[in-house]
């Protein structure tokens, strides 16, 4: 028995290997393609000289070809930019007008669309910080109301995520860091991730619920995607410590309840996810890399897989580096758009000039799965 103990030990260590591999080895055996070099693929939404332009979140409307795209004039926070395209990104207008209170945003701009239970259409475009305040729009993004706050709550990337629940109720999630200045004197000085509900289409929210915490972990730009049959809510989050890979947490009953943080693989680790469907049901998910000792980090990738190869810890089918960002990890903050032709329109801030006195400014590329299929498959 003494001679074969080790050997039971080793036959062990094999298997786990086997089932489990680090999670370097994970990275590698995704296939990476780089669209960086195709400029036929961008369009510049926003360039201003001497002014730093970043972090933008868009909406397709109903029409299929409307975007409406929100950004900050500085790094997170500073004056609400708002722009319209009316031909799925190709072309883009000069800045509209916003209300005067624009300009006192304090953190990272988002607009999502919401449709209340009689069928009423809103634009909403929310802005963080204490408190958390909103701004509606019932004409498509024409004209909007001056930011209100919607409760006495803060947070930072507010609403990074919104979905409609099967009722009808509307679930925004965004997370804090437990400081002053997000979260007045009340809490813990803890990363946690929140959800708020609105019944009436985006007109009232209510009072936050931690659905992610943890002593360990500072997780963080919830990033939420449903599963194809619509039953379970996926949220993928950032992990800002930098000492771990992202984090999955599900919920199967409309998120009421949540799992316990799982990690994922570093083929998915980043910050800001940002998911569509493709029309061939494949997700492709936009974000920021941060996976650790990726040739890529830093830059703006996607990842092309399955909702199951998410929940289930897959690496996915491939990645792609979308565009080389010349400053660490300061880009990336995409938004997603599926036309209905199958084109993806992905936009985001970067340093996309090698010259440090071009200030970051906002790009868009395009791109069909079945074109990167053809890169992706072994060559003969």
């Amino acid at each position: 028995m003494k001679r074969a103990f080790p050997r039971v030990i080793l036959a062990l260590a094999a298997l786990f290997l086997a089932v489990a591999p680090p999670a370097e080895a994970q990275q590698a055996s995704i296939k990476s393609l780089d669209l960086a070099g195709q400029t036929e693929r961008q369009v510049i939404v926003d360039q201003e000289s001497g002014q730093y332009l970043g972090h933008p979140t868009t909406v397709l409307l109903e029409d299929g070809k409307t975007i409406v795209i929100v950004y900050p004039k500085g790094h997170g926070k500073g004056a609400i930019v708002l722009k319209r395209s009316t031909d799925g990104g190709l072309t883009w207008s000069d800045r509209m007008p916003t209300p005067e209170n624009w300009s006192t945003s304090l953190e990272t701009p988002t607009i999502h669309r919401v449709i209340d239970k009689d069928g009423k259409k809103r634009l909403i475009v929310f802005s963080g910080m204490m408190p958390i305040r909103s701004s509606l729009s019932e004409d498509d993004g024409i004209t909007w109301s001056p930011l209100k706050p919607i409760g006495d709550f803060g947070g930072i990337v507010a609403m990074a995520s919104v979905d409609r629940l099967k009722d009808g109720t509307y679930m925004a999630l965004f997370h804090g860091d437990g400081s002053p200045a997000v979260a007045g004197k009340s809490e813990p000085r803890r990363f946690r991730v929140k959800k708020t509900l609105s019944h009436d289409g985006g007109l009232t929210w209510s009072e936050p619920i931690v659905i992610a915490e943890s002593d360990t972990l500072r997780l963080c730009e919830p990033g939420l995607v449903r599963s194809p049959d619509g039953r379970q809510i996926a949220v993928i989050l950032r992990e800002n410590s930098r000492k771990h890979n992202s984090y999955l947490i599900t919920s199967d009953d409309e998120g009421e309840t949540w799992t316990k943080p799982r990690e994922l693989p570093l083929s998915l680790t980043g910050d800001r996810h940002t998911a569509r469907y493709a029309p061939d049901g494949r997700l492709f998910i936009a974000f920021r890399d941060m996976a650790k000792d990726s040739p890529t980090q830093g830059d703006w990738v996607a990842w092309v897989g399955t909702y199951d190869d998410i929940v289930q810890g897959r690496d996915g089918q491939y990645r792609i580096r979308l565009m080389d960002n010349h400053a660490k990890w300061d880009c990336a903050y995409p938004g997603v758009e599926v036309l209905p032709d199958g084109t993806i329109v992905t936009t985001t801030y970067g340093h996309w000039n090698p010259d440090e006195k071009v200030k970051p400014y906002i790009v868009s590329v395009r791109l069909k799965l079945g074109e990167l299929d053809v890169m992706a498959a072994p060559s003969r």
